[in-house]
């Protein structure tokens, strides 16, 4: 829904300014929004979805940036190390280096909208607020997508590992068991979620360390030394890299997920946008070093035999069989924290459409009044993530970077937006070069490399997305009555 009727002293990230609180709108149109001034200091976060469910503030800043590790879930860089080597000839630092790119903008853009606009629904909200409740709504069906499905994915994941090491238990227990797990903890409330996910994140920040170590001394035991493997774009065809670097948007989620906490952090303006960035950042270095290492170890990845199975093989061969086991031990912690996180973010995903009458309210629009969280939308998630007994690997990892990359396009997207209204309306935010560079300029960049790896996406995936959009769109129509009716929404505020 577009906000032009904002006053002009409204400022972005201003803790003081005045907020315009909508009424939902009626089915022919109206409605009406009263402005309230809030008190000094967090007075005006502390007011939660007005006219709608509460969500309960009780995260600091090191349980966001905790959370978004564990949804990003560090360890997950060896899932896909194999499989893009084997696609870009040796070039998965390169591969990094590109996605790092369009995830650095979009981080920026992602921390810009979250000073502004403190509601839970992310990406939805974000664009929603800049470019008209319509596209929100069908940017936020689309990044549902993901959203959903990695909860499964990495139910799915939890089978395999444990399957390779206890191979006469069926996957269906371990996929169950996962699912239970994660449940639970989401519904007992977020601020027990989030010190689990503390405890799983240092294990994992363990593992990787040690893997590191354990392989810089093996480049050194083998007499490798470290040059300019993996990194020469001149080796490798752009279509390849792309194609490469569009497989790695899942190792950079964590930092967008984050954003759906905005209304269960004590101080979202600002340390929703500190986390997004000190997230990237951490992930982006970590990311490259390991790959770097893992690459000058095995520029030929088909070294290894099993190209998908390619990092535990790699542990066993700088470490032995003992790191072999301590590896595949910090991965199912991995695997805890992200099924966990992941679980967290859908149902507040989920909760945000709900309460703007999108999605059912009755079921999707509600929260739990003695924990604050939205068990339905938690239950939800969790029986989709269930359905993983029914799936494969690939069926299921397919579907996942559709939505992200439509996501992370549509943030970018809704800063220019807000920079052209800020300018017809004058507000000082918006004017001078620098506002131009950081609220155009590097959006724009954003947005087409964003566009460049979600065209590089293989074509199921695609054709899946684009049928999911399209559910999005008879969606919209039926609650709509055929575009004759404006789309309901609350709590869009800046």
């Amino acid at each position: 829904m577009s906000d032009g009727n904002l006053p002009p002293h409204t400022a972005e990230g201003t803790a003081t300014q005045a907020t315009v609180h909508r009424s939902p709108v009626a089915a022919d149109g109206t409605g009406q929004g009263t402005a309230t001034a809030p008190g000094p200091g967090r007075a005006q976060d502390a007011q939660d979805a007005p006219g709608g469910a509460q969500l309960r503030r009780s995260l600091k800043l090191r349980h966001i940036v905790f959370l978004g590790l564990a949804f990003m879930a560090p360890l997950a860089v060896f899932d896909t190390f194999g499989l893009v080597s084997e696609a870009t000839d040796g070039h998965v630092p390169l591969a990094y280096l590109a996605v790092l790119v369009a995830v650095g903008l979009t981080a920026l853009s992602y921390a810009r909208m979250a000073r502004r606009i403190t509601s839970a629904g992310s990406v939805y909200t974000y664009a929603g607020k800049s470019l008209g409740a319509p596209v929100g709504f069908l940017v936020g069906w689309s990044a549902t997508l993901d959203y959903v499905l990695l909860p499964m994915l990495n139910a799915l994941l939890a089978a395999i590992y444990m399957g390779a090491v206890l191979p006469g238990v069926p996957a269906w227990v371990w996929v169950l068991s996962t699912v239970v797990v994660c449940t639970a903890l989401n519904l007992v409330g977020v601020k027990l979620a989030a010190k689990v996910n503390v405890a799983l994140v240092v294990i994992q920040a363990g593992v990787a360390i040690a893997f590191l170590v354990f392989a810089v001394r093996a480049i050194a035991t083998h007499g490798e030394s470290f040059g300019t493997t993996g990194w020469d774009p001149a080796s490798v065809p752009l279509p390849a890299l792309l194609s490469g670097a569009s497989l790695l948007a899942l190792s950079f989620l964590g930092f967008d997920a984050v954003s759906t906490l905005s209304e269960e952090a004590e101080q979202p303006r600002r340390d929703i946008p500190r986390a997004i960035l000190l997230i990237v950042a951490a992930a982006g270095v970590f990311f490259l070093a390991i790959t770097y290492a893992m690459q000058t170890l095995f520029p030929d990845v088909s070294a290894v035999g099993n190209i998908v199975g390619a990092s535990p093989e790699i542990a066993k061969y700088i470490g032995g069989a003992a790191f072999q086991a301590v590896f595949v031990g910090g991965y199912l912690t991995a695997v805890l924290g992200c099924g966990l996180t992941q679980q967290m973010s859908a149902a507040r995903l989920l909760f945000a459409m709900g309460r703007d009458g999108m999605l059912p309210r009755a079921v999707f629009g509600r929260v739990d009044p003695r924990t604050g969280v939205p068990a339905a939308n938690v239950l939800v998630v969790g029986l989709i993530a269930a359905s993983a007994v029914f799936l494969d690997l690939g069926s299921a990892a397919s579907l996942i970077n559709f939505g992200a990359y439509v996501a992370f396009a549509a943030v970018n997207l809704a800063v220019i937006g807000f920079w052209v209204r800020d300018r017809r309306a004058g507000r000082a935010q918006a004017r001078g070069p620098m506002a131009a560079v950081l609220q155009l300029l590097l959006p724009a960049l954003g947005f087409v490399v964003n566009v460049a790896l979600w065209v590089s996406l293989d074509t199921p995936a695609k054709v899946v997305g684009v049928i999911w959009a399209l559910v999005g769109v008879g969606i919209l129509t039926l609650r709509t009555g055929g575009f004759r009716r404006p789309v309901r929404t609350l709590n869009l505020e800046e």
